[in-house]
């Protein structure tokens, strides 16, 4: 049988707060992370990520406090990401209760970084954030952007996938910023794309709005999990819920 497919909620967290907004922009206060992080164990999410999406800009360390916090109330893999530019930090951050790290202008601006933290913690432990936007100076169409989406590289999103794959990583958290807070549905040329160009677990991120969505990114995107966070945020869809769905659509998922 295939590995179950996960599905993960998102928490954009923002000086303490839980956000939402559309393209990494025009955010508006979704929680408590600590609060919602509970619901989504206890309802049955697969995992959680957590973004502190404002300390790579502000050039400050993630809020390693609320870290510890969320961590003590799961029972699920937790990754976080935002404001991790050293193997130090990322020591902080598994010390204070995650599972995983997930970096990317520290992996585009320093690739080795990749390798050494793959060689300490495990590849298991290293996920790299992919933040993609359409381009026509990319050979794939696909344009790696930093900064919290922000900084535009010139690097082409499928070459970087299968370089960061070589040198270390367990995993690709791959967003597309056309499509971020837009419930219009997963890029599914680029997540296919960025899937068929690698052998580690690629996860969904960027414009799911409906549970079919979610199930297309699984599907005709070759995506091994989705991440989500307005249609859950909002209670527009609970986790049993769409994994109801994906499993009376002949998915293999974690039912409680």
């Amino acid at each position: 049988m295939p590995k179950a497919k996960r599905i993960i909620p998102c928490l954009d967290v923002d000086a303490g707060k839980v956000m939402k907004g559309k393209s990494f922009v025009d955010l508006k206060v979704a929680g408590e992370p600590v609060k919602m992080a509970l619901k989504y164990s206890e309802e049955g999410a697969d995992e959680l990520v957590f973004l502190d999406i404002t300390a790579t800009i502000e050039y400050r360390k993630t809020l390693v406090e609320i870290v510890r916090q969320v961590a003590e109330v799961l029972d699920i893999p937790f990754t976080v990401g935002g404001g991790i530019r050293s193997v130090e930090d990322t020591y902080e951050i598994l010390r204070n209760g995650a599972d995983k790290v997930s970096i990317n202008t520290m992996a585009v601006e320093e690739p080795a970084i990749i390798t050494r933290l793959s060689k300490r913690y495990g590849s298991q432990c290293v996920v790299i954030a992919i933040d993609a936007k359409r381009s026509s100076i990319a050979p794939s169409g696909f344009e790696v952007y930093t900064h919290a989406a922000r900084k535009p590289t010139g690097i082409d999103a499928v070459n970087w996938a299968k370089q960061v794959e070589k040198l270390g990583a367990g995993e690709i958290l791959l967003t597309s910023i056309d499509r971020d807070g837009s419930k219009q549905g997963y890029d599914l040329e680029l997540t296919s794309k960025i899937a068929e160009n690698i052998n580690i677990p690629v996860i969904a991120s960027g414009g799911c709005g409906t549970p079919e969505h979610l199930y297309e990114a699984l599907t005709l995107g070759e995506a091994d999990a989705v991440l989500a966070a307005s249609i859950f945020h909002y209670n527009e869809f609970s986790i049993p819920y769409v994994k109801k769905y994906l499993y009376e659509k002949g998915l293999n998922v974690r039912l409680l």
